[in-house]
């Protein structure tokens, strides 16, 4: 009888523990939650509970990854913080889902329509806090957290209109990284006649996706199916994200400092990865360029004035004043002849002063446009099966940016007055006549190309066509514009051989390359650079004008930069104005942002350095020497090598030590270069009395004390601008962290260097931190042990 009343016992307890562990994930109408009690997601992805954000003295009840568990993804009493830690969340007797102060004081509620006595919460797996009918099998909801979301987006969730519940769905910023109340940063669907979202600061509008055009949104170019998709439904006035691979975790959030940024985490992994932030180049700002300017990302000055618009004003320097934007050439006047020029591959205007046909074709479109004096241009809504609809505009045209590749699909035409017109036919048939002729020319040299190839071959380098597509220099030719490679001609000289200048029969300057016959790293990186940079355009890299191969000659000609490369000048303090540095800053980081992310092939540099960019005759930064250089795929967030190769100094830790390589690899170099920039100092040969660190140690060393400023105090007659000198400094840092992850992407650095007010994070260790020994007393023998020498080195690792 005993033992049978011991068993009973046991199964009573073990009904009690099941039901408790099946119950983790709910709140019932007699139960609540106090500090340190915790709903957990079925599958354990997620937790609610009260928290308390880093120095502050208020709570929170929240929704937060169980892995990560400083990742908050929704805030309940965003707008009404408990004061202490006495909260309790419970539900309240008519069903509402309610936050109790330490007085038993209402301080935040659900406020559900439909209330249900007896009703639970639940925390899905999806992270969704849902308020349901107890018993309730169906996925119909009285409440759900993903109706109101904080400032983030996960899978499943939805943003814009629900018409039928009055709801409107828009994610808001946190205060500040530590404070969880709504900031000024909003996200959210202008619906207005084609949807679109917008970024607010305020009332101010920084970033705009540009309208809905049935197959996406005309701004938005890098969309990353690869881990989830994008999908907008109109007709519900909806925006959700779902996955397309299940292997991958996803989010979206609003930052304080002002940045939509898409975020992917690989199941297993430790760390999240940038996929893609709203504003990825200048361009993306909003109206970057003013009224009728449209903005280039490949132009120098970004911004130019619409084809027959000529800029408003300028400033008492004579620069111009792209604020005030462009006014006509040549007013309309509404007469006979006028007509549109068309303007393709671009983000279509703001939708201010429009207008919307959805039943319009193209060509009804244009003479509805010419009828009303008013119409200053018109486009397709609908970009799908050929076009659609008629999107017309009566106003100024407000941010309006070109994209590289050339598409007809995002079309606009704009109005111009008949002289425009007819100056536009002119230039049409020049263009007709001269591209013509330079056919004929390019099927001659391409025939020339040809027979070129087939004698390289048979000289024994052999290389597939779709390795190599550059115009071919022979050698007499390349002979002869060097004065046959003249020790006078000499402008460098590194680890792969000697660049020579030339000047060709043309008159053309250009840099010569040469492969030394005795370097053993030469052929492999010739080719790699060849095919590397050949399918490269950017205004900051070094373009390839072709290259040489006979016999055993290998060389590379490449566009002269007559003013060498910046370690020239960046050591020399007096030569560089710090407004020329911090243009050189900026060019460089858009360089690497397009290796990184725009260019048609994922490129990691590998070895970025002062003496690897150029200067042209403007100073204009050009990042060279591609011969280093490793293609990822666009899903490849790190590749891992036995060689490790690179200049010391400019290497980050995680690839010296472990031969890993990423995109983070180059953000540290870059960090490296923005500190030299900065300071005109070398990172490896820097020294100071008091320490033996380096210059990224020294950088640190005075920004843990407040001092630095100090690092650019040996300039001050170059007219420094402190607050850029001081978030140069602090970007640096950040770029230098010793783990990867922690080191930001090159999209921010872009966007926090091109912002004024951006809350930049606070940096941790740089890597390297370590003292060197110098233990000799004299100055010159000092020198000769702690310095090293800025040389290309090849390590192999031990397989690990």
């Amino acid at each position: 009888m005993n033992s049978l009343s011991s068993i009973c016992l046991h199964i009573l307890l073990l009904s009690l523990l099941l039901q408790f562990c099946i119950a983790v994930d709910t709140l019932t109408s007699n139960a609540a939650i106090t500090n340190g009690e915790t709903l957990v997601s079925s599958g354990e992805s997620f937790e609610l509970g009260f928290f308390s954000p880093s120095n502050s003295s208020k709570w929170y009840v929240g929704i937060w990854y169980k892995k990560f568990p400083e990742i908050f993804v929704w805030v309940a009493n965003r707008e009404s913080p408990l004061e202490n830690s006495s909260g309790v969340l419970t539900i309240s007797p008519d069903g509402d889902l309610i936050l109790l102060n330490g007085t038993r004081g209402v301080v935040w509620s659900s406020n559900s329509s439909g209330r249900v006595q007896g009703s639970v919460a639940q925390l899905l797996e999806s992270g969704n806090l849902v308020l349901q009918r107890k018993d309730n099998n169906t996925q119909t909801y009285i409440w759900q957290s993903f109706d109101f979301p904080s400032d983030t987006l996960l899978p499943g969730m939805k943003m814009g209109w629900n018409l039928s519940a009055g709801i409107n769905r828009y994610l808001t910023s946190w205060k500040d990284d530590t404070d969880p109340s709504p900031g000024d940063i909003t996200y959210r669907i202008d619906n207005l006649g084609m949807p679109q979202f917008v970024l607010r600061k305020g009332t101010e509008k920084i970033f705009r996706t540009g309208p809905w055009n049935g197959i996406r949104f005309s701004g938005i170019r890098t969309v990353s199916n690869t881990v989830f998709k994008p999908v907008f439904i109109y007709d519900n006035e909806e925006y959700m994200y779902e996955f397309t691979d299940n292997s991958f975790i996803t989010r979206l959030i609003v930052t304080p400092s002002g940045l939509v940024r898409r975020l992917a985490l690989n199941k297993g992994d430790s760390s999240w990865t940038t996929l893609h932030s709203s504003q990825n180049d200048q361009c993306d700002d909003y109206g970057r360029c003013g009224a009728n300017g449209i903005c280039k990302i490949s132009n120098r000055q970004f911004c130019e004035c619409l084809h027959g618009f000529v800029p408003k004003s300028q400033s008492e320097w004579g620069i111009l004043d792209w604020s005030s934007g462009c006014v006509r050439r040549i007013p309309l006047n509404c007469q006979r002849g006028e007509g549109f020029v068309k303007l393709r591959s671009v983000k279509l205007p703001d939708l201010l002063q429009f207008s919307l046909n959805k039943s319009m074709s193209l060509k009804q479109c244009e003479s509805e446009c010419l009828k009303n004096c008013y119409c200053i241009a018109y486009a397709n809504s609908d970009i799908r099966k050929g076009g659609s609809g008629c999107f017309m505009w009566f106003g100024d045209l407000i941010d309006i940016r070109e994209f590289s590749e050339n598409n007809e699909q995002d079309v606009i035409y704009i109005r111009m007055p008949a002289s425009e017109v007819r100056q536009s036919k002119k230039t049409r048939l020049v263009l007709i006549l001269v591209i013509s002729s330079v056919s004929g020319v390019l099927i001659l040299g391409f025939l020339i190309w040809c027979l070129t190839q087939n004698s390289r071959r048979k000289r024994g380098f052999e290389t597939k066509d779709e390795d190599i597509d550059l115009p071919m220099f022979n050698l007499v030719t390349i002979t002869t514009a060097t004065e046959n490679f003249s020790v006078t001609n000499i402008i460098g000289e590194g680890g792969f051989g000697i660049v020579y200048k030339g000047t060709l029969s043309t008159g053309q300057e250009v840099a010569v390359k040469r492969l030394s016959k005795n370097s053993g790293q030469g052929l492999q990186e010739f080719k790699n650079e060849v095919t590397l940079i050949a399918k490269l355009q950017h205004r900051n890299l070094v373009r390839l004008l072709g290259c040489c191969l006979e016999g055993d000659e290998r060389m590379l000609i490449y566009e002269y930069m007559p003013n060498k490369s910046l370690d020239y000048f960046i050591f020399r303090k007096a030569l560089l104005s710090w407004q020329k540095r911090f243009d050189i800053v900026m060019g460089i980081s858009r360089g690497i942002l397009y290796l990184h992310l725009d260019s048609r092939l994922r490129i990691i540099h590998r070895d970025l350095k002062t003496s690897n960019i150029l200067l042209d005759s403007n100073l204009n930064p050009k990042i060279s020497d591609f011969g280093l250089a490793r293609i990822f795929g666009e899903d490849q967030t790190e590749s891992k090598t036995k060689q490790v190769v690179g200049t010391y100094g400019y290497m980050s830790p995680d690839y010296v030590v472990d031969g890993k390589f990423s995109v983070k690899s180059d953000v540290f170099s870059f960090g490296v270069l923005l500190l030299e920039i900065v300071s005109g100092k070398k990172n490896r040969t820097f020294q100071h009395p008091d320490h033996h660190h380096n210059l990224v140690g020294h950088a640190w060393l005075l920004w843990r004390e407040g001092r630095a400023r100090e690092l650019a105090d040996n300039f001050y007659e170059l007219s420094l601008i402190e607050s850029e000198v001081l978030k140069c400094i602090h970007i640096g840092l950040l770029c230098v962290q010793k783990l990867p992850e922690d080191r930001p992407t090159m999209a921010s650095v872009v966007v926090m260097l091109s912002n004024e007010g951006v809350t930049l994070p606070q940096p941790k260790e740089p890597g390297f931190f370590t003292e060197r020994s110098c233990t000799a007393t004299d100055a010159s023998t000092s020198e000769e042990r702690c310095l090293t020498h800025n040389v290309v080195t090849i390590t192999v690792l031990e397989a690990r």
